[in-house]
């Protein structure tokens, strides 16, 4: 597998600096399949920090962390000979956006309910992200059939039975969802004992009337995966300057749509999305509408 690349007037679509970055980081690590990375990083129950890093930079701190030379470098998780991956998520939320509102004030119990596609090999997830009671990300998911809906039956009964596990039976478990953001972004994982990284470039925002954001094409979201203490690659990317970001995908609605407030999100929103809504102001986010926030 080579790296993607540019090759004008041969019909190639023109490929983001983040993306080629993230390829040759991947290709020059040595590789490592899923059923390895599960068995040594699996991390559903896992602390997480998210880093908005240059590409020039990401690609000198995975040169760092997969250098063979090491005593435990870093692997690229390699599935049919591929090393990075299209995702292609779609959110649910309530009418009111209770999920994105119970994410922007911090609430202590809060979730996210979303299906995954892994486009290269077609599997669908139905996926519950939740905060565990140290403030750990718990993520639970169950596989979806090839043309099931992502809240079939079954579905609703999973994250049910899911939320009332986590947070107890008199937790409000949303009923009426509907799909209210989709995602598209290329990963490659790299993943040590214990640790994983994920580089996500060229995301894609949209929001359920088709508004559409693009991240920066020279930005790279990486997050850090770990059962709590700090990892090599965190502190790598604070001697590069860089220190963990108030972020999260499904702030990006906010990027859609300014009348939301964004709050702490807000930094990160325009670093993220420099393109987007070029009249953004402190006001407009912290000031704007809090409709549904106790949906």
């Amino acid at each position: 597998m080579t790296a993607p690349s540019t090759a004008p007037g041969q019909g190639r679509t023109r490929v983001a600096p983040a993306v080629r970055a993230l390829a040759r980081a991947a290709l020059a690590a040595h590789p490592i399949g899923l059923e390895a990375v599960m068995a040594r990083a699996e991390l559903l129950d896992r602390y997480d920090r998210c880093y908005l890093v240059p590409a020039h930079t990401f690609q000198a701190i995975a040169a760092r962390l997969t250098d063979p030379h090491r005593d435990e470098p870093y692997r690229a998780l390699s599935i049919g000979g591929r090393r990075w991956f299209r995702y292609h998520s779609v959110y649910y939320d309530t009418p009111g956006l209770g999920a994105y509102h119970d994410h922007r004030q911090g609430r202590r119990q809060r979730c996210k309910i979303r299906e995954r596609l892994y486009e290269d090999t077609g599997e669908r997830q139905f996926e519950i992200k939740l905060k565990g009671g140290r403030g750990q990300t718990l993520k639970f998911r169950r596989r979806l059939a090839e043309r099931a809906h992502a809240l079939e039956d079954a579905s609703r009964t999973f994250l049910s039975r899911t939320l009332h596990d986590v947070y107890g039976p008199d937790y409000a478990v949303p009923r009426e969802l509907t799909p209210s953001l989709v995602t598209d972004y290329t990963r490659a994982t790299f993943v040590a004992d214990g640790q994983r990284i994920t580089a996500d470039a060229d995301m894609a925002c949209r929001d359920a009337a088709g508004a559409e954001v693009r991240a920066a094409g020279d930005l790279i979201l990486v997050e850090t995966k770990s059962y709590g203490h700090l990892t090599e690659a965190d502190l790598l990317l604070h001697e590069h300057g860089h220190r963990a970001a108030e972020f999260t995908k499904y702030a990006s609605l906010a990027a859609l749509d300014p009348s939301l407030p964004a709050n702490r999100w807000l930094r990160s929103l325009r670093e993220t999305f420099p393109a987007a809504r070029p009249s953004w102001h402190h006001g407009a986010y912290d000031g704007g509408s809090q409709r549904g926030a106790a949906s």
